[in-house]
Parts: structure tokens; C-alpha cells; sequence
């Protein structure tokens, strides 16, 4: 037997009995995190620290493309390795994010566009709070010893803020190559509570044009998002995933850094090319929904934080950086 096939023997787990009640319970979880997917602001990562399979969705994930990769360098362990996958987890799960996605885009986007003021200061509450999501993912000890680090949460506060000035204005046409690089960055919010894929699509005005396209079923808009998607996935998220084990406090902090400077993107007070404006007479509702928002994270973030089972990579490391 060849070294890599008994290399496969010995790290492939065997595979799991069928269980239709956690099939019917990941379902709904994958309900759930596709729907809040679509919620800016809102990080579908942190929805599914809060139900439980975080981490095994990653685990399951990370053996997925390992198996996929296999067709290419060892196909013999190709069958072993699909048949250890946690199907029970991972089809539910994939199923049922996707018909979120399709169900819910339709009444997100009637609301954003019939009510923009609101759904930014909403969106505004949210967003605020989920900053604290990455801060609390550093380990304390190394961000005494690097205070420097501060400097890179102003300057991509900074960065984004003036950034976002630019690009926040609802695009009405955007060009396919621009949709396909948007989705390749926006998946990376995956593999990171706190993080809001749609969040960013909002921040760069492709928002609106992108949850048109689901809810009129535009079949050329939502093949390129997918195939941007996958390209992230197999491209983007290894580095992400590099930068958070080799130089994870560098990496978290600035990517506060950069949510903070985004929330320009969510001022309820706009004018059509997304330049700022004084608040209106309309401000205490405005207040009102932004706290609505901060407190519906707030929740979500204290639910996480009293959830007994913390994956491992969410909990702090020391960065060797």
C-alpha cells in the first residue's frame, strides 16, 4: 500500500450514522445563517457559533476541498475520504442557506429601497457593535506588547471611511467582473464571526443591485456572484485563514480598523451620490432603530459569549507575529 493511501487509513474518521432529527435541526440552522447572511451587519459566522456548528462547518469545509483536491493527487482515497464527511451537517446546511438566500432577499430588499433611511440606521446599530467581535477574538497579552497595532486600526479606519465616500452610492448597472471580484471578497466574512459579507457589498453599493438580482431570479447575476464565491473560497480564505494563525492580532485589529471607517456607509442621512448630511428632524426614529440594531447584535454576541462549546480557533492564540 502506497504511503499516501495509508496516510488516508489512518486520518480519515469512518463515516456517520444517518440521523433524520439532526438533519431536520441543521436545516434549520442553515435557515437561519443564510438568512442573516443577507442582513448587514449581521455575520452569519456569528449565528453559527451561536447554534453550535461553527466549527464543525469549517472542519467539514477544510475536508470537502481536501477531498475535491485529492481527484487531482490521490484518487484512490477519494471514496474514503467523501464517505467520512459529515453529510448529515453539510447538505442540510448548504440546502438550506440557499433557499434562505432566495426567500428572504425579495422582503430585504423591498425594505431597503422603500425605507433607505431606516435600514441604515438599523444597519448602523448593528454594525457598530459587531467592531467589538474581532477585538474580542485577540489575545490580550500580544495586543499590550503591540501597541503599534493601534496605529493600523486609525489608519484603516481612515482608509475606509475616505474609501467608502467613493464607493457607497448604490451602483444601478455594476459590471459582471465587478460583481465577480465583490462575492470573492465578501465569502471571506465566512470564516470570520463578527464579519458581514453583505455588509461589505453594502459598503462598496452593490447591495442593492446584488439582492435585486436573487429576488428577480437574474440567472447571469447570481452565476457570476457564485462562481466569484468559489473563487474566493478556494483563493482568498487559505491567506485569511494564514494571516489569522501566523499574524492573528495584526489581522483582527485592522480588520476593526476597517469596520469601524465602513459605518460612513450606514449614515441614515444621505444624499443620492452618498454624501453626508446633517441629521434630519427625523432623528429620535433614527436613534431608535440605530439602538434597535446595536441591541439585536448585543444579544446575538451575548448568546455566543455564554455558549459552552467555543471553537477552538475563536478563542484567542498567542500571535507569533
Amino acid at each position: 500500500m502506497s504511503s499516501a493511501t495509508s496516510e488516508t487509513s489512518t486520518s480519515v474518521a469512518p463515516a456517520r450514522r444517518f440521523n433524520l432529527w439532526e438533519v431536520i435541526a441543521n436545516a434549520v440552522r442553515g435557515f437561519l445563517v443564510g438568512m442573516v447572511e443577507l442582513i448587514p451587519g449581521i455575520s452569519g459566522g456569528t449565528v453559527a457559533l451561536v447554534v453550535g456548528i461553527y466549527e464543525r462547518l469549517l472542519d467539514q469545509a477544510s475536508a470537502l476541498f481536501a477531498a475535491v483536491k485529492a481527484l487531482f493527487t490521490d484518487r484512490q482515497s477519494v471514496p474514503a475520504r467523501l464517505r467520512s464527511l459529515d453529510w448529515a451537517l453539510l447538505a442540510p446546511v448548504a440546502v438550506f442557506m440557499v433557499v434562505a438566500v432566495f426567500v428572504m432577499s425579495g422582503p430585504l430588499t423591498t425594505f431597503v429601497t422603500t425605507y433607505p433611511a431606516v435600514s441604515r440606521a438599523l444597519f448602523l446599530g448593528m454594525v457598530a457593535v459587531s467592531v467589538i467581535v474581532p477585538l474580542r477574538m485577540v489575545y490580550a497579552p500580544d495586543l499590550k506588547s503591540k501597541p503599534w497595532v493601534w496605529i493600523l486600526f486609525v489608519l484603516a479606519a481612515i482608509a475606509t471611511f475616505i474609501g467608502t465616500g467613493f464607493t457607497a452610492a448604490p451602483q444601478e448597472d455594476p459590471s459582471l467582473p465587478i460583481i465577480f471580484v465583490a462575492a470573492a471578497v465578501a465569502v471571506c466574512a465566512l470564516v470570520l464571526p463578527g464579519v458581514s459579507g453583505s455588509f461589505f457589498l453594502l459598503a462598496v453599493g452593490l447591495y442593492e443591485p446584488v439582492m435585486g438580482a436573487l429576488s428577480d431570479r437574474d440567472w447571469s447575476v447570481i452565476g457570476v456572484f457564485i462562481l466569484g464565491a468559489l473563487t474566493g473560497i478556494v483563493l482568498f480564505i487559505r491567506v485569511l485563514r494564514w494571516l489569522l494563525d501566523r499574524h492573528r492580532t495584526v489581522a483582527l485589529v485592522t480588520m476593526a480598523g476597517l469596520m469601524l471607517g465602513s459605518l460612513r456607509a450606514l449614515w441614515p442621512w444621505q444624499d443620492a451620490d452618498a454624501n453626508l448630511l446633517a441629521p434630519g428632524a427625523d432623528w429620535p426614529q433614527m436613534l431608535m432603530w440605530t439602538l434597535l440594531g446595536a441591541g439585536v447584535v448585543a444579544l446575538m454576541i451575548y448568546i455566543e459569549y455564554r455558549t459552552p462549546q467555543r471553537p477552538a480557533h475563536t478563542v484567542a492564540s498567542h500571535d507569533p507575529s
